[in-house]
This record gives structure tokens, sequence and C-alpha cells, in this order.
């Protein structure tokens, strides 16, 4: 039995412990069957070849001309980054580096709530909002379907997602159907500031 490149995270926290904002039965499908899938198709798209031995990171950085590998990478980096944001106890003013350079990119914690939150509602169809660090600064950009800043030409060619809002129906449907302007809301009460600080370079 051969070991797969990638498998499923488990998640740092229950499946349940994300109530009310996110509910259980979409963090159970989302993670499980979507998240899942994402890495089965991503391990079928690379056997055999010299991708096998990169790092997720790595994949998404160079182009790929093939869409399985392309979608199903960013499907999974996206996601590890998504669920190691979210947290229980997450949420209210960030602290740390990541206030600072709040502070210094975006005037103050609110705009950046604003210019994040319109970045992740008018991404249109399926899509993930982006706060990317860019050196000295932070950037807010959006992308569509499983792209992310690390791939060439998306964002700003120099960023590192620090945080990743998943704006696919998939992840908030059943607890808010079409309304994303309140999960977009929901989800600045779960932010893991610690998480996001530890990201930043």
């Amino acid at each position: 039995f051969k070991e797969m490149a990638f498998s499923l995270p488990e998640l740092p926290y229950s499946y349940d412990a994300l109530e009310p904002h996110i509910d259980t039965k979409t963090m159970e499908i989302h993670h499980t069957r979507h998240h899942n899938l994402y890495i089965t198709n991503l391990n079928n798209a690379i056997e055999g070849t010299p991708k096998e031995n990169l790092s997720i990171e790595e994949i998404c950085k160079i182009h790929s001309d093939n869409p399985a590998i392309r979608n199903n990478g960013g499907g999974h980096y996206n996601h590890s980054l998504f669920w190691e944001i979210l947290s229980p106890d997450g949420g209210g003013n960030p602290v740390g580096n990541i206030a600072d350079l709040i502070t210094s990119s975006f005037g103050s914690y609110e705009n950046f709530k604003e210019k994040f939150s319109t970045a992740s509602m008018t991404r249109f169809g399926s899509g993930w909002g982006w706060l990317c660090q860019v050196n000295d600064h932070l950037e807010i950009c959006s992308t569509a379907n499983q792209d992310n800043p690390l791939m060439p030409g998306i964002c700003n060619d120099e960023s590192i997602p620090l945080i990743g809002l998943d704006v696919w129906e998939h992840a908030y449907y059943l607890n808010y159907q079409n309304k994303r302007v309140d999960y977009i809301n929901a989800f600045f009460n779960l932010i893991n500031w610690e998480k996001v600080n530890e990201r930043i370079s």
C-alpha cells in the first residue's frame, strides 16, 4: 500500500464548535466530503509525477495547465488554511503584529473589515476572499473557484496568504441560504488572530 502524497488534516476543534456562526452539519460535510474530495483528486492527478514530492505551497506556486492539479491543489491549500484560522475562541479585535499591520495598511480595523467584506461579497460565483502580506504591508484580493494568491498572476505575486474566506455556497448555504453577507459578518467572530500572526513572515 502506497502512502498518498496528501491527506485530510484533522480539525483543531469539533464540528459543532463554531456554532452558531457556522453550523455543525456544514462543517462536517465541508471537511469530510468537499475537502476530502479535493485531496483524493489531487493525489490521483499527481501520482507518478515529480509533483508527488512537492509541498502543497510549491504545487500552487507552479503555474499548472492541468486543471485537475490547479483546482484540487488550490482546494486542498485553501481549505487547510481556512480551518486553521477559525476558532471557537476567535473574533474580537486583532492583536499583535497583525493589528499593527491592519492599522498601517487600512487605517483601522473597521476599514479592513469593510474592504475585506466587499471583496468577499462581490466575488461573483464561487471563490475566496483573501488578506495577504505583501512585503511590509497588507493587501486584500479575491479569487475565483479554488485559485489562491500563491498562484502566479492572480493577486500580487509577492503575496503570503494570511486569511482566506471560502465564499462557495457549500460553505454557508445550509445555514445562510443566499445571504452571503450574513455569513461574511459571522466569519469575523471566528478569526483566530494568534494563528494569523503565526503566518506573518
